[in-house]
């Protein structure tokens, strides 16, 4: 009798060509130099301020940040904390760092002092940028451990004490006095700590070629994820201290020549002004916003008809409330990550 062998690996292929993954790329290379990019369109929208970066303008800061990390002394696989909530200076700083050849850990601005100190300690930080409003949590930082030790501090806005640097120093910086960085696909460019299902946050090292390959099966190919285009509004209100905002908004907003909306914090008044104000096309939202918004009594008195995705993720969307947004937004894709 026949004994019918069963191979150990079992491929099962789509019926749609493979998405090119240039991995040997830089992941700001990759997400800043894609060939529908136009340099003068509006890339960065900061909602707090109205301020419009365009992709040239992002390009030139994140290059200038690098310039001037290596200034400060941050090498390549050096680690900088990024203590801030959603702003321009995070995706500067963010894109700087990979420019670099360093690696970014971002942080909740709102931690303990004591949850910030393990966080720097076990990343290795050499400098956390950060906000005036939460200096005291950090001042303290190299005195605190004898494990951490020579860590620079930078404020974003005005510093609060002399010692501390400001982030123009980086965006002054010469972007041409800048050596040239031999980047490998394998080398980590962030960061993010997570608890993973049990247990203290740990670090998870994302490197340059993961980053990509995560990002080109979201956006790119004849059939991606994630259906953004050039003529999108993507909202960024989710912070980008979640690999969540950072790879599925920021990065791919980037790759696909979006422009990206930045609210620093929730507040449903603002939110929906700014959708109506900049029309936003694409919101990558969570259940608690999106009740908010269901619940709002005077939703009616802004213009939202420019939404043609909500896209709910972090936590299961309940089928009652889900038939509500439907009602509410009848002609929107509701997408579940």
């Amino acid at each position: 009798m026949a004994i019918e062998t069963i191979p150990n690996d079992i491929v099962y292929r789509s019926k749609l060509p493979d998405i090119p993954i240039p991995k040997h790329l830089p992941l700001h290379s990759y997400c800043l130099h894609n060939k529908n990019h136009s340099s003068s369109k509006p890339c960065i929208i900061d909602g707090a301020t109205g301020d419009i970066y365009t992709f040239a303008d992002v390009e030139l800061n994140a290059r200038r940040v690098a310039s001037g990390l290596n200034k400060l002394g941050i090498q390549q696989g050096d680690v900088i904390m990024l203590l801030l909530p959603n702003s321009p200076a995070f995706a500067f700083a963010f894109l700087g760092a990979s420019f670099r050849g360093a690696m970014t850990t971002a942080a909740n601005p709102f931690f303990t002092p004591a949850e910030i100190l393990k966080q720097a300690k076990a990343s290795k930080a050499k400098l956390i940028i950060t906000l005036a409003c939460y200096y005291d949590k950090v001042k303290d930082l190299s005195s605190s451990s004898d494990d951490v030790h020579d860590i620079k501090l930078m404020c974003v806005d005005s510093p609060p004490d002399p010692s501390c640097l400001h982030f123009s120093e980086l965006l002054q910086a010469d972007e041409n006095d800048m050596p040239e960085v031999d980047i490998s696909p394998d080398d980590a460019v962030a960061l993010p700590y997570s608890s993973g299902t049990t247990g203290l946050p740990k670090g998870v090292m994302l490197t340059h070629k993961g980053l990509v390959t995560s990002v080109a099966q979201q956006v790119d190919g004849e059939n991606p994820n994630l259906y953004y285009s050039t003529d999108d509004v993507v909202l960024c209100v989710l912070p980008l201290f979640h690999i969540y905002s950072l790879n599925s908004v920021l990065l791919c907003g980037l790759r696909a020549g979006a422009a990206i909306l930045m609210m620093n914090k929730f507040e449903i008044v603002s939110l929906l002004g700014l959708i109506d104000k900049y029309k936003v096309s694409i919101a990558p939202i969570v259940p608690p916003i999106v009740l908010a918004i269901a619940e709002f009594p005077d939703l009616d008195k802004y213009d939202l008809s420019s939404i043609r995705v909500l896209k709910c993720g972090g936590a299961p969307l309940g089928k009652e409330l889900e038939d509500t947004v439907r009602a509410k937004f009848p002609n929107v894709t509701l997408g579940q990550d």
